[in-house]
């Protein structure tokens, strides 16, 4: 175990160190100086020249990675043209709205692909139009997804909100950044359960496709399972079926669904980047959308390399928990 433990980290650690490469390089190669973004068209040849040596720009390529490899482990990612500030700061401010986004997204499709899995097997009544509808979703693109969902829940019935993360003028500011967190650590319930029925239709419109992989995969892994030698034994000890499902089979199929989970994250990155825009929600999705059309490079490259390393970490974890969940899996 501690052996798998050390290579998947270092595995980690070069699988990062290769993005931040590439990214590095597509900045280097990019027609936009950072230099001219900062000071203007306007700045004289001094200034600039000045500006190039204190950023290091006259140095040679390794030289210049080298730092920039430094200033990443100092959580440095440069400043964004548009914004002028840190980007780092930039991501604090609009990362907790995707986060929260972002788990309320994952949740979701585990708990609907653990009702797929479980209810088609197990033969729940309802389960046949439960997984129907589970595949049109998952069949149509996030963003319609999301505008369907406005205009049947909130324009048609009213239930739910259309629009950004409360509707509340006055919400805690911290210390999580996670609303529906920070409502109950301030004692204003009232705050968390707005939050939550404002992340209701974002998550869903990400959280469908996801549950549909997710669950397909955990499903056929429990059909698998299901006959084996030791279900057949905590049959015959008179375990009902979901007893035999839930205590033996499900330990023994979680790997390949852990697998699809960690692939599935990724994706859910991507949609979250579009729903944001179709709910207006405050997040990274709106900073990048705002930062491509001024070519904002720091920002849209510190997104990039966050969301990059934040997919190889997950999947890493994945790795380890399936070495958790089953033994035999070695290095």
């Amino acid at each position: 175990m501690i052996a798998l433990l050390g290579k998947r980290i270092l595995a980690m650690i070069a699988i990062i160190v290769v993005l931040a490469a590439v990214i590095f390089y597509l900045q280097h190669i990019s027609p936009l100086d950072p230099v001219h973004a900062q000071l203007g068209a306007q700045a004289s040849a001094g200034a600039i020249a000045a500006r190039r040596h204190e950023l290091g720009l006259d140095r040679p390529v390794t030289v210049q990675f080298w730092h920039y490899l430094g200033d990443l482990l100092h959580g440095n990612l440069g400043t964004s043209y548009r914004t002028r500030r840190p980007v780092t700061t930039d991501l604090g401010k609009y990362l907790p709205a995707t986060l929260e986004l972002t788990l309320a997204g994952l949740i979701l499709a585990i708990a609907l692909a653990m009702l797929l899995a479980f209810g088609t097997i197990l033969k729940w009544p309802g389960s046949g139009l439960f997984r129907g509808l589970l595949l049109v979703g998952a069949s149509t693109p996030t963003f319609l997804l999301g505008i369907a969902g406005i205009i049947f829940f909130y324009q048609k019935l009213g239930w739910l909100p259309a629009n950004g993360r409360t509707g509340l003028s006055s919400v805690p500011t911290g210390p999580t950044g996670l609303l529906t967190v920070d409502g109950i650590l301030h004692g204003q319930l009232n705050v968390t359960v707005d939050a939550i029925k404002h992340l209701i239709l974002p998550a869903l419109a990400i959280a469908l496709g996801p549950a549909v992989s997710i669950g397909r995969v955990l499903r056929s892994s429990l059909l698998a399972d299901q006959h084996s030698d030791y279900a057949k034994t905590a049959r015959a000890k008179g375990l009902s079926e979901l007893a035999v499902l839930r205590k033996h089979v499900f330990r023994n199929a979680l790997g390949a669904a852990l697998s699809m989970t960690g692939l599935q994250v990724g994706l859910m990155f991507a949609g979250v980047l579009v729903v944001e825009q179709v709910f207006g929600w405050p997040g990274i999705g709106q900073y990048v959308a705002q930062s491509i059309p001024v070519a904002d490079f720091p920002a849209i490259a510190g997104v990039t390399l966050m969301l990059g390393v934040a997919y190889v970490v997950i999947n890493t974890t994945v790795d380890i928990l399936q070495a958790v969940a089953d033994p035999r899996i070695n290095a």
